[in-house]
């Protein structure tokens, strides 16, 4: 997640045109269509061409609408993938050696390949017949550029790979959707396609972030997808945070902090003073099923102190910009360290296993890999840059949240805080909104 992770300042302004009243609109107010699965359906070879509150019964429904639109399926059933295989910087070659790393290791998975189909079909053919009958590639001539505004995105992306994989899950032919390219386009184009869920003011992107937790991980969002939130934003990030962290990292109860510039009550924004106050009551009710332990600093984010870090997208993908940079300098550091002269070379040799230990424990590939939570779909962002490694790294992410059901259970989470209005700063509806209105009020 490098320069395309951070969506463009007029992410909402320039969305906020006639192209998300006309066309883009209507598309949202269709909502995720109910066609047929094709889990445990044949595929071509190669183509041619819960909550402890009820929900109110319009939340019902479209939680039921989203459940139908991509069903996670049971343990060790098929699972497919749909992939945007063109976008991102590295193009087919790392999308689909990626995807033949990750078929080989889990017989379950199958993929739909979206992409243009001469430029697909020599990295294909290297998965052999067995990686070939499991997955199905689609020709799609256009492709998102990595530095295409989200406006031009909507208004002249339904003909690209993008678009492609993620209408897939919106159809139910897919339970995933995988893409390499531009994030703001991404979710802009996720949020129309799939529709905000009930109950989230806001889609956000959670990563896992290394730490000294019990998992190893942290879970750490918004890292990019809004630039503000509010309290109710804020609130809702932590919801669907610690859901996460219960199907990821095997984490019960997860702990939350608000990342802020002190621990202290008394510091920070009016709006991260209020959340706090309100995620506090909760913990105390039970509403929240997960421990909030107040406010966090940046030094924190990768303790063992806490497992969801919430904070609103600009400070995240700060954070997450920071912690890359300082990262290529220690490793920088490193290497100047043990070279130079015959006894610092030698020092390296005798030290190589354990720095070849620290650089795969440091290995950025590992945990590629954003998950947009707050949809009504599953959508994962891989690192725009990703090779072969980290691209098979989304995959295998991809395929965890697919097969637990990820969706259901932030669903289920919103379902709860939507139904309880004692918890929101201002007024909702709890029904699920458009990607157009949302964008709209976004920034």
């Amino acid at each position: 997640m490098e320069r395309e992770m951070t969506p463009p300042n007029d992410f909402s302004s320039r969305a906020n045109d006639d192209a998300l009243d006309a066309d883009g609109a209507a598309a949202a107010r269709q909502g995720p269509h109910t066609a047929r699965s094709i889990v445990n359906t044949p595929h071509k070879r190669l183509s041619k061409g819960a909550a402890d509150a009820q929900p109110s019964p319009d939340q019902a429904r479209a939680s039921k609408r989203a459940r139908k639109a991509s069903p996670p399926p049971p343990p060790n059933r098929t699972l497919v993938l749909a992939i945007d295989a063109m976008s991102g910087e590295q193009g087919p070659a790392a999308a689909l050696e990626g995807l033949a790393s990750r078929l080989s290791a889990s017989p379950a998975a199958r993929a739909i390949v979206f992409g243009d189909e001469l430029k697909l079909a020599p990295h294909a053919a290297r998965l052999g017949a067995a990686g070939m009958s499991r997955i199905e590639l689609r020709h799609v001539s256009d492709v998102i550029p990595m530095d295409a505004r989200p406006r031009d995105a909507l208004r002249s992306g339904r003909n690209t790979s993008m678009w492609r994989a993620i209408d897939a899950v919106a159809t139910g032919e897919a339970h995933v959707a995988i893409s390499a390219g531009n994030t703001a386009a991404l979710m802009a184009m996720a949020a129309i396609r799939l529709r905000v869920a009930p109950g989230a003011p806001k889609p956000a992107i959670a990563a896992l972030w290394p730490s000294r937790g019990p998992a190893g991980y942290n879970v750490v969002l918004d890292m990019g997808a809004g630039l503000e939130a509010d309290a109710d934003t804020l609130i809702s990030y932590a919801m669907m945070g610690a859901a996460y962290a219960r199907l990821a990292l095997g984490r019960d109860r997860p702990r939350i902090g608000l990342l802020n510039v002190g621990s202290e009550e008394g510091k920070g924004r009016a709006q991260l003073r209020d959340a706090a106050q309100h995620l506090g009551a909760m913990t105390e009710s039970g509403l929240l099923n997960a421990r909030f332990i107040g406010f966090i600093e940046g030094d924190q984010i990768p303790s063992d102190r806490v497992d969801v870090v919430v904070t609103d997208g600009f400070t995240g993908n700060v954070a997450l910009k920071t912690a890359e940079g300082t990262a290529r300098l220690v490793g920088l550091y490193a290497r100047e360290a043990f070279t130079g002269g015959w006894g610092r070379k030698l020092a390296a040799v005798m030290a190589y296993p354990a720095l070849r230990a620290l650089k795969q424990r440091m290995d950025p590939r590992r945990v590629n890999g954003g998950v947009f939570l707050g949809l009504n779909g599953a959508v994962v962002k891989s690192h725009g840059a990703a090779d072969a490694v980290g691209f098979a790294a989304a995959l295998r992410l991809a395929e965890t949240i697919g097969q637990r059901g990820l969706v259901d259970a932030v669903t289920s989470e919103l379902a709860k805080l939507a139904s309880d209005s004692q918890y929101h700063a201002t007024p909702h509806d709890g029904v699920g909104r458009t990607g157009a209105k949302w964008a709209s009020e976004d920034q």
